[in-house]
């Protein structure tokens, strides 16, 4: 049982975390910048599932990324404001073009046969009590390996750490744990349900 960790930045020109996680929480991390990167590793490693951090559809009434008339929340943005879980919407911004080739990724690994789900490092990081990234990588780090992370490079970037959460998130989908927010006609969004840390995160 495998899940690859995507943490996807907004354009090929930028770098897009990648992790590997096992079933027996052995991850490997690394950094690629293209579509086509993405799918090669998706294709090397054959995970069960693809967790992807980055929106990968839209409020239900608009037309496209570009609608400004239309809707701004999806149901599983709302559910996280609930759980008072910030976030950026999918329609601010860089946002736009994050979700844009989030959409695209999407297609391109479902088109090859690949399970995709999205998932969201940072609110995942608030329901386990890991520090954000904003307040350093060695709190992301601890946090990881509280929670059985083995293998990590102390050289990994923030966007490998995050794609570690990613992964986690993943292999909790893959195990039935995973909690979905939203509506599966309009887009979900899974977050942690079955792992818990050993001992103090923070």
């Amino acid at each position: 049982m495998l899940a690859l960790g995507v943490d996807l930045a907004g354009s090929e020109g930028r770098p897009t975390g990648m992790c590997y996680l096992s079933e027996s929480m052995v991850a490997r991390t690394w950094v690629c910048y293209s579509d086509e990167e993405i799918l090669s590793s998706a294709l090397t490693y054959q995970p069960g599932v693809v967790a992807v951090d980055a929106p990968l559809s839209l409020p239900r009434g608009r037309k496209d990324i570009e609608d400004r008339s239309g809707p701004h929340f999806r149901k599983c943005d709302r559910q996280l404001l609930a759980m008072s879980i910030k976030f950026f919407p999918v329609t601010i911004g860089p946002m736009r073009s994050l979700t844009r080739r989030g959409m695209r990724v999407k297609e391109l690994l479902e088109s090859r046969g690949f399970r995709v789900i999205e998932v969201y490092p940072g609110g995942a990081q608030d329901v386990l009590g890991v520090p954000r990234k904003g307040k350093g990588l060695a709190s992301l780090r601890r946090g990881l390996r509280r929670l059985g992370v083995r293998g990590l490079s102390r050289g990994a970037s923030d966007h490998e750490l995050d794609a570690a959460f990613a992964a986690i998130v993943g292999l909790e989908y893959l195990q039935g744990k995973a909690v979905a927010l939203g509506d599966p006609e309009e887009g979900l969004i899974y977050m942690p349900g079955g792992i818990r840390p050993v001992g103090k995160l923070h």
